[in-house]
């Protein structure tokens, strides 16, 4: 079996799913080569034969009329920042959109109000109009070419042939026609009667359409360009440099340059520099971004660490075991580019009417050019008929039909904390069936708190909080730290700590209020002789059960009392479970955490079905596997362990709150700490989709409707730009209608609703 290699292209030029279609038929047709292509990264992917040069793909994809380049490594400057990290598509369109809107405006304004006609206004019209049709409309027309090159139509197809046509015969009506005389106005008439055409301008159909189409083509681009921004945010996350050891001193080095097998130090609060073992030192790792642990993971010598998870606790040596693409930061980030690679892309609404519409119209008038010259009509009339028809088929509403609904639906999402990306995250909304829900930070707060507090006989519970409070408020480790936020939330000011030392990995001591105070695991007392009764440890069996993490109490030589803390559910969880099962959804919980935790909180907020203890690529898996048993699934995550699985299922839903990568990964993303955000994030994306596809329809009904007084000839300006006006203001009505959607409510008024925080 002959050798393989893959080679990644970046693709140029694309318009909609059919061009990604077209370069990925071209492209599997070389012998050997296999090829996807993904319209929404913009990249190919080519599994082709050991030493096949990349340059014979790159002809291939040029032959079809698109670009290909190889991707260019990013480099940074001082500042970490990428350089030359610019889109010139993206550019370019930014450019011609720019420029439209400052020509096309005055045209518009001019041919709907009469009373800003003056002498030779038609002139001035031609004079703007024309930059707007033919360098700003460029990007349709090529992509129009190309599809009839390749025997295809798609909206591009539409908006190139009608504004053309009404370009075309505007430059005919004023050279030729009356249309160019002194005085000419467009009058408020209503007639229906046959016309040459000579006195009849298109030209602001033709700059409004490339004005409005170009706006949802920029809002577009610019928001899939978000997909590269997920890989760059995640490598961003580890460690930029690195304290080696060399000749027994500490050498501060590019992280670049560090190798396999050197070892280096990661003091408190630092980013483990890179995947390794531990061969020094013992400390608190939290782990919560790779695995979803919400408690950080004790590491001794001999355990393995992974790069960029954060040093929560002592000072640690670190051997370096892999470097570079090889550890598990870079294969998180390849498999957030696969995933999104692998996602099915979903046409626009648009270009799929378009590919039945556009042959039907032209149809249309070539029948119609026909019909004229056959009955004995002027070839002038025939041809006023004929472009007439094409003219009308352009509709003005066409292009803000997605646009407005996008604007007036993403903007009612922002004032309830949903940001959707763009118009392909709807789609898969309306057929979304099952819902996959990450546990840490999503279900839960993400953050270690006090819920059980439990006295020995004899023991006030505010002496036991203020004295094992005091001394946790001494250490750095996170669940001391949850302890002793706790105790002052309930006790109030907390008193000094004097003598304090740290037992690493078992517990603190110190003096506080002239009592010797132990506060730790069971051999951290063990070590003290000191004993535990039997009313403390079923408190502490009992609250281990339910997935709380424990320390004891002990002053004097006696075990005073048992603490919890636990990752809280949050309080609105479980109402928006109900809600989202109402919706038809069949949610999961989906968690690296360990499964008795997971049963736990999935128990309080009604879901019965878990997954627990999974790394991030095992995540992609399951979504993966639901994908494949048939359903459409949505997921809803907040940690860089999520983002792979957010890229791969049909729907990402990001919390505001988590991490940029997440964010960056997913499609929706919600700035409310609240899972009820994600309901009203499938509700609203339902609600505008709806808008859209009613607005699509629309915008073709007005037009298909004078169709046949195009083709009889009795379409004057006033009926044509009284239908298109008219399709316009009814589509941004139907779109205003979303600004009354509103958000569910919560039911819970206070935290005491949750099953996972009481203390006793």
């Amino acid at each position: 079996m002959s050798a393989t290699t893959d080679i990644e292209l970046e693709i140029g030029g694309m318009t909609c799913a059919s061009c990604a279609m077209r370069i990925e038929k071209k492209l599997n047709k070389l012998e050997g080569v296999t090829a996807s292509v993904n319209y929404a990264t913009e990249k190919a992917r080519v599994h082709a034969p050991e030493g096949l040069d990349p340059q014979s793909l790159i002809d291939e994809v040029e032959k079809t009329g698109y670009t290909a380049v190889l991707p260019v490594p990013e480099q940074h400057n001082a500042e970490g920042t990428t350089v030359g990290d610019t889109d010139p598509e993206l550019t370019s369109l930014r450019q011609r959109l720019i420029g439209s809107i400052a020509l096309a405006v005055p045209v518009i304004v001019l041919a709907m109000v009469p009373a800003f006609q003056f002498t030779h206004w038609q002139w001035a019209s031609l004079a703007l109009a024309s930059p707007v049709i033919v360098w700003g409309a460029w990007p349709f027309h090529r992509a129009a070419w190309l599809n009839l090159r390749h025997g295809t139509a798609t909206m591009d197809t539409l908006i190139s042939v009608g504004t053309i046509a009404a370009f075309v015969w505007s430059l005919y009506a004023l050279f030729f026609g009356t249309a160019g005389e002194a005085g000419m106005k467009h009058p408020f008439e209503f007639t229906i009667a046959p016309s040459d055409g000579a006195a009849n301008i298109y030209l602001e159909v033709a700059a409004g359409v490339t004005m409005f189409v170009l706006a949802g083509r920029y809002f577009e681009k610019r928001s899939k360009r978000q997909a590269s921004a997920a890989l760059r945010a995640l490598l961003e996350l580890g460690a930029k440099d690195v304290a080696v050891l060399r000749g027994g001193a500490e050498q501060r080095i590019p992280i670049g340059e560090l190798a396999v097998g050197d070892e280096f130090v990661v003091r408190p609060g630092e980013k483990i520099a890179t995947d390794g073992v531990v061969v020094g030192g013992r400390s608190a790792v939290d782990a919560s971004m790779l695995t979803g642990e919400s408690v950080p993971v004790e590491v001794i010598e001999g355990d393995r660490v992974v790069g960029a998870t954060l040093n929560a606790g002592g000072r640690l040596v670190v051997r370096a075991a892999k470097v570079g693409g090889d550890t598990q930061l870079a294969q998180m980030a390849k498999l957030v580019e696969d995933a999104q690679t692998g996602k099915a892309e979903v046409q626009r609404l648009a270009d799929r009417i378009s590919g039945v519409f556009v042959p039907i119209v032209i149809a249309i008038s070539v029948a119609t050019l026909g019909a004229w010259l056959g009955a004995g009509f002027p070839v002038a009339v025939a041809f006023t008929a004929a472009v007439a028809v094409l003219i009308i088929a352009c509709p003005c509403a066409l292009g803000l039909a997605t646009p407005t609904a996008l604007l007036v639906g993403t903007g009612r999402g922002a004032q309830l904390g949903i940001l959707i990306k763009g118009p392909e995250v709807l789609e898969s909304t309306r057929s979304v069936d099952t819902i996959v829900v990450d546990k840490t930070g999503t279900v839960t707060s993400g953050k270690m708190e006090l819920v059980g507090a439990w006295a020995a006989d004899g023991v006030e519970r505010g002496e036991l909080l203020r004295l094992a409070g005091a001394l946790e408020a001494a250490s750095e480790h996170p669940i001391a730290r949850a302890l002793a936020a706790g105790a002052a939330a309930e006790v109030g000011a907390l008193p000094e700590v004097e003598n304090f030392q740290n037992h690493e990995g078992t517990g603190v001591q110190g003096i506080v209020e002239g009592h010797l105070v132990v506060v730790g695991r069971e051999k951290l007392l063990a070590d003290w002789a000191i004993p535990l009764d039997g009313g403390l440890a079923e408190r502490k069996r009992h609250a281990e059960s339910l997935g709380q993490t424990t320390v004891i109490v002990a002053w004097d030589g006696a075990a005073r009392g048992v603490l919890a803390v636990a990752d809280t559910i949050k309080p609105t969880s479980a109402q928006a479970i109900a809600e989202l099962r109402s919706l038809g959804l069949r949610p999961v919980l989906l968690t690296g955490d360990n499964t008795t935790v997971a049963e736990q909180v999935a128990e309080a907020v009604g879901i019965s079905e878990v997954i627990a203890e999974v790394l991030p690529q095992e995540k992609v898996d399951v979504i993966r596997r639901l994908q494949d048993e048939g359903h459409v699934v949505a997921m809803v995550g907040d940690g860089v362990n999520d983002a792979a699985a957010l890229a791969q299922a049909d729907l990402g839903l990001a919390m505001g709150t988590g991490s940029d990568i997440a964010i960056e990964a997913a499609d929706v993303t919600l700035v409310r700490d609240d899972l009820l955000a994600a309901l009203d994030a499938i509700r609203l994306s339902r609600r505008t989709l709806g808008t859209i596809k009613g607005n699509l329809f629309w915008a073709f009904a007005y037009n298909i409707a004078a169709i046949p007084l195009a083709a009889l000839g009795m379409l004057n300006p006033m009926l044509a730009g009284a239908a298109m006006a008219f399709s316009s203001v009814f589509v941004v009505g139907n779109s205003l209608r979303l600004r009354a959607f509103r958000g569910v409510k919560s039911t819970t008024t206070s935290l005491d609703s949750n099953p996972r925080k009481a203390t006793s």
